[in-house]
């Protein structure tokens, strides 16, 4: 009788077992995020799913009736480049003919299962628009300090866009792949609201950059790798430093970017467009410039993105020049696990407007480095004595807003979330003029 009853026992605890114990609905969307892709009235919807699915995305307008409209997009099976091969499907739908700053309803997904109910303002298109931007790099889904100030200033509509400068996770490739999906459903609190703009950093190196270039979806056809995209009076570049550091990738990418970018800046200084978009503004990784002790590319004179390297056949042009030469504004960076704004600098020299107004009318391009949002590698330390060019810096965690106000004025500040939200650092950038005649 007592194996019977024992029997009985493992029979009763393996049902129960089974019953709570079920995988999770591999049909049941993750991982939302938005994008702008450059095309007016636009916006793209991706997320992920762990098995098949229809990509579907029905939609309405804020206070009307729910899902009143709905768009079908596609869906590509992404495999992870580790032992197992692990798959994922990545789906992303267009969004056409939105009503430019009116706000949308949607969820995403099929029949197989649906997203919560989210939202989003569509971008405004007018180049008097004064669009609102929180900007770091360097967050990863283990101590992402910065997250939770971020989530709630996003969705009180605190911005119109994100933009992070590389580095993501820490690492998306690792265990599989699934610490990128963690990630990945730990910014959806943000980046399922407003355009989640990116471009790739070191930690992304893994197959190639597989993961950055199949799970963020950017303008262009280089798969994020570079791209560039207008909003309000500004021109917005996106570019990889990591080309000239993963030369196994192909030193051809280098070549073919640095040409982009060269065709890209002329492009934006055509006359009529420069007037209509004045401010130039660029977003990568490694910077040019840092005043940290880590013996990073930015702390050498000779620095790879600056100068070049001269150890390839035949030798890499660098970026200060090309930038000088197009008249960019302003320059954003991350990677070191600190911020750092610079005087206006070129070639190592300070350029200031003026000893009383240092950003109204610099004769030189402006660096921000904002690369301590929050990850498992903690903070990067500064050498003892700052160089002449840096003109502010801080170890503490936290990020950047940005106001573009207009075709003047960009207004910046600093926050510290180690100090409870409290603006450390600001500065208001004004130029009369625009372009390399700035310079004279």
């Amino acid at each position: 009788n007592q194996e019977k009853m024992v029997a009985l026992y493992v029979l009763l605890f393996g049902q129960i077992c089974v019953a709570s114990c079920v995988l999770p609905i591999g049909s049941q969307p993750e991982q939302v995020h938005l994008s702008y892709p450059g095309v007016k009235g636009s916006m793209v919807i991706t997320w992920t799913t762990l098995n098949a699915t229809e990509s579907i995305v029905e939609y309405g307008l804020w206070g009307g009736k729910l899902f009143t409209q709905s768009a079908r997009g596609n869906c590509t099976t992404f495999v992870d480049g580790g032992s197992e091969k692990r798959k994922i499907y990545i789906h992303r739908v267009t969004l056409s003919e939105l009503i430019p700053g009116f706000t949308y309803v949607y969820h995403c997904g099929s029949e197989a299962g649906w997203s919560d109910v989210l939202y989003f303002t569509a971008l405004i298109e007018s180049t008097s628009f004064s669009p609102k931007f929180a900007l770091f790099g360097d967050m990863g889904n283990e101590n992402p300090q910065s997250l939770a100030r971020l989530q709630k200033e996003t969705q009180v509509g605190m911005y119109d866009v994100i933009l992070h400068i590389g580095d993501f996770a820490y690492d998306m490739h690792e265990d599989e792949g699934r610490i990128g999906d963690e990630f990945m459903k730990q910014i959806e609190s943000i980046a399922a609201y407003v355009p989640y703009m990116t471009c790739p950093g070191n930690h992304e190196w893994a197959y190639n950059f597989s993961h950055y270039r199949s799970r963020f979806n950017m303008p262009g056809q280089t798969e994020g790798l570079w791209y560039s995209w207008n909003i309000g009076s500004a021109h917005i570049i996106s570019f990889s430093t990591e080309v000239y550091f993963y030369l196994e990738y192909g030193l051809d990418l280098l070549f073919r970017q640095y040409e982009w970018l060269k065709g890209d800046l002329e492009e934006a200084n055509k006359p009529e467009n420069r007037a209509a978009r004045p401010w130039i503004i660029t977003m990568a990784h490694r910077p040019m410039y840092c005043s940290n002790n880590d013996h990073d590319d930015c702390t050498k004179f000779e620095s790879y993105v600056r100068l070049g390297r001269n150890d390839t056949d035949p030798p890499a042009p660098g970026l200060e020049d090309l930038f000088y030469r197009q008249g960019v504004d302003l320059e954003f960076w991350a990677h070191e696990h600190t911020y750092e704004r610079l005087w206006p600098v070129y070639n190592y020299k300070v350029f200031n407007g003026s000893t009383e107004e240092p950003y109204m009318n610099p004769r030189a391009p402006v660096h921000i480095i904002t690369g301590s949002a929050g990850c498992r590698e903690k903070h990067d330390g500064f050498i003892p004595k700052p160089r002449e060019w840096s003109a502010f810096r801080s170890t503490d965690y936290g990020y950047t807003r940005m106001h573009l106000i207009n075709s003047t004025h960009i207004y910046l500040e600093q926050v510290s979330d180690d100090q409870s939200g409290k603006v450390i650092d600001s500065l208001l950038l004004i130029k009369d003029v625009h372009g390399p005649e700035a310079w004279l």
